[in-house]
């Protein structure tokens, strides 16, 4: 349960941190830039090694799912700005948040993790909570990319699944060179997509990078050891929704933003989805 607690305050502490710096960087892919670079160093410093190679059982797995896991990171991201540009922001968010139902699926089709029906109630809570605070916005949005919004739905539980995928059929032992190679194949294709555009990294990149890099490893690095211990049909949904209160609760305190009323409902049933997942 701590690894779980410890999973959404550091997804919280990213978004934070992005709406911190958001006014002052410049070049998004130049933060991501340097969130990957700081992400792959503090793998390498819990690896105990520059972590290129490890003579362990499973390593060449963790290195193929790793890369594999650090190009979704990127595609998605890429998917995401997309989203926002032709279908707005609000649905962008719903439906990247809802790809929690199908990592969800997923545990529970391929991995066989049953949940009960007070945590498949749960389950149901929490996707009617992103609806409800993601949907909350009056009617922002385009209806020229449609067909992405559901690409980005899938893309994104995807993505999510692959700490499982290592996890279920993974070695513990290669757990932080796994981590490397998320972060090692992220920051190289986001730096040949930032040589491309041709941008240029100033003070706020690196200073929202590492801002934002720090808690991103830790997030990764959570969610990893909450899957060690606890059913994914639990702790998805219970990161995502736990997420998001933790953020709309930032945002009020620390940026003045208004909580409507219909997000203060959704947090009333964030907090009993939470309740049930946890029976």
């Amino acid at each position: 349960m701590l690894f779980l607690i410890l999973a959404v305050a550091s997804s919280s502490l990213i978004a934070v941190a992005m709406r911190a710096t958001e006014e002052k960087r410049r070049s998004a892919m130049g933060m991501f830039v340097v969130n990957y670079l700081v992400c792959s160093v503090l793998s390498c410093l819990f690896a105990g090694r520059i972590a290129l190679y490890a003579p362990l059982p499973g390593f060449y797995r963790a290195m193929a799912l790793g890369s594999i896991t650090g190009a979704l990171y990127l595609l998605n991201f890429v998917l995401y700005r997309l989203n926002i540009e032709k279908n707005g922001m609000a649905m962008a968010s719903t439906f990247m948040k809802l790809g929690v139902v199908i990592s969800t699926l997923i545990a529970v089709v391929v991995f066989r993790e049953v949940p009960s029906l007070l945590q498949v109630l749960g389950i149901v809570l929490a996707a009617a909570s992103i609806l409800m605070i993601h949907t909350d916005t009056g009617g922002e949005g385009a209806s020229s990319g449609r067909w992405l919004l559901p690409l980005l739905l899938v893309l994104g539980g995807i993505t999510d699944s692959m700490a499982n995928v290592f996890d279920k059929t993974g070695d513990t032992a290669v757990r932080d060179y796994y981590l490397f190679y998320i972060f090692a194949a992220a920051f190289a294709i986001s730096l040949l997509l930032l040589f491309f555009k041709r941008e240029r990294i100033g003070r706020w990149e690196v200073i929202s990078g590492i801002l934002i890099g720090v808690p991103n490893y830790f997030s990764s690095r959570f969610l990893l050891l909450s899957l060690g211990s606890l059913p994914a049909v639990i702790v998805y949904p219970a990161v995502s929704v736990g997420t998001i209160a933790a953020v709309s609760l930032s945002g009020f305190l620390l940026f003045k933003e208004s909580l409507s009323r219909r997000k203060l409902l959704a947090m009333a049933v964030i907090a009993l989805a939470l309740v049930l997942l946890n029976i």
